[in-house]
């Protein structure tokens, strides 16, 4: 009964935890899409510290290894790394650009994918045709972003990270409050 209750202790400092989490995200969200342009522009810098920090592991690894080939491979990767968070921290509005440039290209492509994928599931899934859609969205909005560029880029991370953070931090907190029900 004692190792029951410590459980039910534990899952309950867990979910107050997972509450505070759950309502921070739903606040940085709302900021997010409130000031898209700042969350951009910091979320494209932090993408520039994790290349800078990769980079220099990825450094560190290569004069681990052995064998000139391996060293000299590794090295060219990690001096990219290093390089391209150099370039974004030192200037993260060309950064902004450049993820927003890459994410309409990921998303034009992954619809263009899942269209062929979900022809090729039409036989063997009822519902190929979800897929067909999401594919169809993709290939529009990977559309939306190219036409609109530069002019978007200003606002679509850091909107899109804001929706994420929002949604994220909403089903965190539903999916955590219904928990603690079920424990009372």
């Amino acid at each position: 009964m004692r190792v029951i209750e410590s459980e039910i202790d534990e899952q309950v400092v867990s979910s107050r935890w997972t509450t505070a989490i759950a309502i921070l995200m739903i606040v940085l969200g709302i900021i997010a899409i409130a000031f898209p342009f700042f969350a951009s522009v910091a979320s494209t810098l932090l993408f520039g510290w994790i290349f800078i920090f990769a980079g220099i592991a990825q450094i560190v690894y290569a004069f681990q290894s052995k064998g000139a080939g391996k060293v000299i491979g590794k090295l060219i990767l990690g001096l990219l790394y290093l390089l391209a968070g150099i370039l974004v921290v030192v200037n993260p509005f060309q950064g902004v650009l450049a993820l927003t440039l890459v994410l309409g290209i990921t998303i034009f492509v992954q619809g263009i994918i899942q269209v062929a994928i979900a022809f090729q599931m039409r036989r063997i899934s009822p519902n190929w045709g979800l897929m067909l859609v999401s594919g169809i969205i993709g290939i529009i909005f990977g559309i939306f972003i190219w036409s609109n560029f530069p002019f978007n880029a200003v606002w679509l991370i850091g909107t899109f990270i804001g929706i994420n953070l929002l949604f994220d931090g909403v089903w965190m907190l539903t999916l955590h409050s219904g928990q603690r029900r079920a424990l009372e």
